[in-house]
């Protein structure tokens, strides 16, 4: 293994591997980086369930309806899915509901079983509101287009060929089972079947969250422990905005109110919600769900400024691990008719494919010790932006960045603590290896700081007292 991976790293040592699909017409050439099994990454979790889930279909024609799929629909779809498209998909499931219904996560990618060595994971969410429905079908819809146009679109085929892309439809399947088809608001079908709502049910950075935890948000918190994702999106509904953390803010025990917390990373969390918003056929626009509401400007929000929230999942994506996690509001009405599905779609297909590719931004590389053997977490954080993230089993690590110079501190027990300068380029991402030496004998080092001071965020004065503060259910 370690001869092949040092093969790959010289071939690769200057910026920018795998370039981006706007560099040039030679985007259909570009392919994965195949390994051995010795090399692929175990995800034991996932294997014994591929062995399961993947079964024949009859030979049906392979079709999605623009109609809602309750869940032995849903499962129906992603089995003939994963068997009509056994090269590009994986169906697994990441534990079940309180009600014992599965909750189905698809991998689509050029490699759906096995980890590519140096590129990365991503994931979408959805249906985590039960009633929230139109993400749900989003996502299914998002499966079909992406393993019918591979062999036909070039950007597809480049973003599966360096992408592996998670999908998980409904995180709430009991939910879904009682929300009302028409119904735009209200919590009829919102939390899971013991009445939790999942996005208020994780750990949380700014407060202590004593919800008791579900099943549901044990699965996910239990699946992204164990594949580093580099960039999610989480789908909801009721509103029209991208949504990105913080959610709560070092203020939750003295304030009711709406306050911007921003996190080390607020420049790179607003372009990501810019590329959705801005790709969006609507978003950006700003426009208001309802008339006594105001719109969001370019359709982009700071989380804690729109509402606070605790136990939120995609703070809890960005502190525990890393994971540049935004919001994706993407339905003023929660669950619109059936008849609105291909509206819902054509409105957000680019958004939803260009989105992922901001995980191809940034820097990316391998962390190795002086014999050229990767070292598996390795503390990293990118100068003061204290959100630390780690090194896979195989060494490597991805940091979604914008164009500018940066410094990379990587620290490991054991070896002698580095700092190293490099530069974000607009065009590609750039490789940075970086090897570490032995530390000497005895001699200790101080492990940085990998999580934001909970002060770093200036008290705001509330608002007036004739103003109406009202938070939605989203």
């Amino acid at each position: 293994m370690r001869t092949i991976l040092l093969i790959f790293l010289h071939v690769s040592l200057s910026i920018g591997l795998d370039s981006s699909p706007s560099l040039g017409p030679n985007v259909e050439q570009l392919s994965p980086i195949y390994y051995t099994n010795k090399t692929s990454e175990p995800r034991n979790y996932q294997s014994s369930a591929i062995q399961n889930y993947n079964v024949e279909i009859p030979n049906e024609p392979y079709t999605i309806g623009f109609q809602y799929h309750n869940y032995e629909q849903m499962t129906k779809f992603l089995r003939a899915t994963t068997s009509r498209f056994p090269t590009l998909t994986a169906l697994y499931s990441i534990g079940k509901s309180v009600q014992g219904r599965d909750l189905w996560v698809m991998v689509v990618s050029a490699s759906p079983y096995e980890h590519m060595i140096g590129k990365p994971d991503v994931k979408y969410v959805a249906n985590m509101h039960g009633n929230e429905a139109i993400s749900r079908e989003l996502m299914l819809h998002l499966i079909h287009h992406l393993v019918m146009s591979y062999s036909s679109d070039p950007y597809i085929r480049w973003l599966l060929d360096n992408t592996r892309i998670h999908i998980l439809p409904s995180m709430n399947p009991d939910g879904f089972e009682v929300a009302k088809e028409g119904t735009c608001d209200g919590g009829q079908g919102r939390y899971n079947a013991r009445g939790f709502d999942l996005n208020r049910n994780f750990p949380d950075y700014f407060k202590q969250n004593n919800k008791r935890t579900q099943p549901e948000t044990d699965a996910v918190k239990e699946w992204i422990s164990k594949i580093q994702f580099v960039l999610s999106g989480s789908l909801h509904g009721g509103a029209l905005v991208a949504s990105y953390p913080f959610d709560n803010t070092p203020n939750s025990l003295f304030q009711n109110y709406a306050a911007p917390s921003l996190t080390p990373d607020d420049d790179v969390f607003k372009h990501l919600a810019l590329i959705y918003a801005t790709n969006h056929a609507k978003m950006s626009r700003g426009v208001a769900c309802k008339s006594s509401t105001p719109g969001f400007k370019q359709g982009i929000t700071n989380g804690a400024a729109w509402y606070p929230l605790t136990g939120g999942m995609q703070d809890f994506n960005y502190v525990w691990y890393g994971c540049m996690e935004v919001t994706l509001e993407v339905s003023c009405c929660k669950y619109p008719p059936a008849q609105e599905i291909p509206r819902y779609w054509e409105d957000n297909k680019m958004s939803l494919i260009k989105f992922l590719s901001e995980a191809h931004r940034g820097v990316h590389g391998f962390v190795m010790d002086e014999g050229g053997s990767p070292i598996e977490k390795v503390s990293l954080k990118i100068k003061a932006r204290d959100i630390g993230f780690q090194t896979t089993r195989y060494g490597e690590f991805w940091r979604i960045l914008l164009p500018g110079m940066y410094k990379l501190e990587v620290y490991a027990d054991g070896f002698v603590p580095r700092e190293i300068e490099f530069m974000v380029v607009n065009d590609h991402p750039t490789l940075l290896n970086v090897t570490l030496y032995p530390a000497k004998y005895g001699v200790m080092y101080p492990k940085p700081v990998t999580s934001p001071s909970k002060s770093m965020i200036a008290p705001v004065p509330p608002p007036p007292s004739d103003v109406d503060i009202t938070f939605p259910q989203d």
